[in-house]
């Protein structure tokens, strides 16, 4: 009987010491846009967990006038970057602490040109996945979604 009671008595003490896994790093925080003509988006430009970001996907779109930047995807992947890094810089981070990007392309032929663009950009190499699909949002050529780690 003692046995028992000691046994169950360790049992609770150890369940006891167990830590709370609802700390405040596993908030979740929804950052509406920096950018107020796309203050009635109906998504967040990223979602914070923690440390992580996780960025909503961007196109080559010049936000200041609200149109896709001419000159083919070349363009349209340096506007892309550009939008990210503005995220980025909103939440105080920069292209270096991105660790995985999500790539679609709208011809899988625009590959070699998107990756010259690309890697000036990342000289750290996160993490990657290309594809391609039919009809991106506003007839863009590339959309690219990121995490990134805040330090």
């Amino acid at each position: 009987m003692k046995k028992i009671i000691a046994i169950t008595c360790l049992f609770v003490f150890l369940v006891g010491c167990g830590t709370d896994s609802s700390t405040s790093s596993d908030t979740v925080v929804f950052h509406k846009t920096h950018e107020p003509k796309k203050s009635n988006a109906p998504f967040s430009d990223a979602v914070q967990v923690g440390n992580l970001f996780f960025l909503s996907g961007q196109v080559g779109m010049d936000h200041g006038v609200r149109k896709l930047v001419e000159g083919g995807v070349t363009a349209e992947t340096k506007q892309t970057l550009e939008n990210i890094k503005a995220v980025l810089k909103e939440h105080g981070m920069k292209m270096e602490d991105v660790v995985k990007c999500t790539v679609i392309l709208a011809d899988i032929e625009d590959f070699s040109s998107f990756n010259e663009v690309y890697k000036t950009y990342f000289p750290q190499k996160p993490a990657r996945t290309t594809f391609a699909a039919k009809g991106l949002a506003v007839g863009a050529k590339i959309e690219i979604e990121c995490i990134a780690v805040k330090q």
